[in-house]
């Protein structure tokens, strides 16, 4: 069974999270977030949080067994950017892009859903 967190409109460009994301990926769970424990990154951070989010919905959820979950699926995609302007000398103006992104995380246990779906029904 999967068991997904997302965290949207995270205050960082995408183009930083995303190294840390294919880091992560495919990797067990708790190996995962060893790993980003001990990265001095902002982007580390956030990255942990969401992994920390999946793992308490599989535990809400009632995993069976959550040292044996895997990180499936880790993506970071963009989010709507904020617009502003700076001006400079001369009456020129510079545009001001603010990035935000939005960061998927999805844990697998190895059972099919279907195989779970028959055996409570």
């Amino acid at each position: 069974m999967q068991y997904k967190a997302i965290h949207r409109y995270a205050d960082m460009s995408p183009r930083k999270i995303r190294p840390f994301a294919t880091l992560i990926r495919g990797r067990p769970a708790d190996e995962a977030l060893e790993l980003l424990r001990f990265l001095p990154n902002k982007s580390a951070r956030l990255l942990e949080q969401v992994l920390k989010s999946a793992l308490g919905n599989a535990e809400d959820r009632g995993a069976r067994d959550i040292d044996e979950l895997v990180v499936s699926e880790s993506r970071v995609d963009g989010a709507p950017m904020m617009k502003r302007i700076m001006e400079r000398g001369r009456g020129t103006a510079y545009p001001i892009k603010r990035r935000y992104s939005h960061i998927h995380v999805t844990l697998w246990d190895g059972q099919e859903e279907t195989a779970a779906a028959e055996t409570e029904a």
